[in-house]
């Protein structure tokens, strides 16, 4: 067992329960503080707005520190932060403590990237990169259910105090199984930044961002549909919820697969059926077993969009990969925003949760169009860089 990357694995486990969890917890944290569901569902956009701002700046800060040294001060602030979550007294406190923590998230993941690839031999780096991120993935089938299902029998803070005790061991897991890499800095780093003159790295951001939008308009609040709309009791959801996450696993296998095999085929396919399944969720929402079934395939369809995007992204970049890799992850983060201010604007307007599907599905269409779009393009423009199955 590689060790270093295990290290990376348990901090990715915490930070993707953190930021998914709370969408779980959305009526106890609005019952508790006072506020509404809309309301509520806000903390979910700051958190994607702090990773997409806080991000880039904390990167810049601690380039000159050596990579052990800032994962391990990222996990510190990580700490911090859920520590601020699990004692905040008021809403406004609470969206502190929240966008204090997301500052971790970008950079965490950026730096530990590349770390990961320090550790194993240059013919495994892939599978390193990926073994990392199955720790944000486990967070999905088992931190977050779990999570929900701790908040909703203790209450919400109990969540934060159990998170921030798996940052507590990420951060010693860190210190301890991380070498010390040394630091090596090019003074190209901002000649990288020619690479968002290209039409096609701005098509595929926006194709990421509107994935991501399509996702969380209606997974921020997906636990009001399934007590509301379907009828599940609330302490039931987590099971729910942990069966959507078997599906996200599987859809970041196919989508992996998919990636490999013909990228822009694959990503018109998914596009569409994710459309199609939340088209059909706003119907089968109002029965139990039609509509976890429903549930499941969406997340398969969902996260099967997740390493064809990455892939496109990067194949755009030419010799600019990490920077367009730090980039697609705030593209994510500030869909993530947008879905849950589309859906909780949607709320406020007095839609019916019912709608909230259909409306995911339109962002998704305008995912299909720029990928449409992206693919005319490439059959009259050179494409710089290495291609991977586009």
């Amino acid at each position: 067992m590689n060790l270093p990357l295990l290290a990376l694995a348990v901090a990715a486990f915490g930070i993707g329960t953190t930021e998914f969890v709370i969408m779980g917890l959305l009526p106890e944290v609005a019952t508790d503080l006072g506020v509404t569901i809309p309301a509520a569902g806000m903390l979910v956009s700051a958190y994607a707005l702090g990773v997409a701002v806080g991000g880039p700046v904390l990167a810049v800060a601690t380039a000159k520190m050596p990579r052990k040294t800032t994962l391990a001060w990222l996990m510190a602030l990580f700490v911090v932060g859920n520590i601020g979550c699990a004692l905040a007294p008021t809403y406004g406190w609470l969206m502190v403590a929240r966008v204090l923590t997301s500052f971790c998230h970008a950079a965490f993941f950026g730096i530990g990237a590349v770390v990961a690839t320090q550790v194993v031999a240059p013919e495994k780096r892939a599978q390193a990169m990926s073994m990392m991120f199955a720790g944000l993935t486990l967070a999905n089938v088992l931190g977050v259910p779990l999570g929900t299902l701790l908040g909703q029998q203790t209450g919400w803070r109990s969540t934060f105090w159990a998170v921030s005790v798996i940052g507590v061991l990420a951060m010693a897991a860190v210190l301890r199984w991380v070498p010390a890499l040394r630091q090596t800095l090019s003074g190209s780093a901002l000649g990288e930044f020619r690479v968002l003159r290209h039409k096609q790295v701005w098509l595929a951001l926006g194709m990421s961002m509107l994935a991501s939008a399509s996702m969380f308009t209606m997974f921020t609040y997906i636990t009001p549909i399934l007590r509301d709309v379907t009828g599940i009791a609330p302490q039931n959801v987590s099971y729910v919820l942990l069966l959507c996450g078997v599906g996200l696993t599987i859809g970041n296998l196919l989508g992996g697969r998919l990636a490999d095999w013909r990228l822009m085929p694959s990503l018109m396919c998914i596009f569409a059926a994710i459309a199609v399944v939340l088209a059909a969720f706003s119907v089968t929402s109002q029965w139990v077993w039609p509509a976890v079934a429903t549930l499941v395939l969406w997340g398969v369809v969902s996260f099967a969009t997740g390493a064809p995007l990455q892939v496109r992204v990067v194949s755009q970049a030419g010799d600019a990969p990490s920077l367009a890799s730090t980039l697609n992850i705030g593209a994510f983060n500030l869909g993530n925003a947008l879905g849950a201010w589309l859906g909780g604007s949607a709320i406020a307007a007095g839609w019916s949760l019912r709608t909230l599907p259909l409306l995911a599905a339109g962002v998704t269409l305008g995912a299909l169009a720029l990928t449409l779009y992206s693919a005319r393009l490439d059959r009259g423009v050179p494409v710089r860089g290495a291609m991977v199955g586009a």
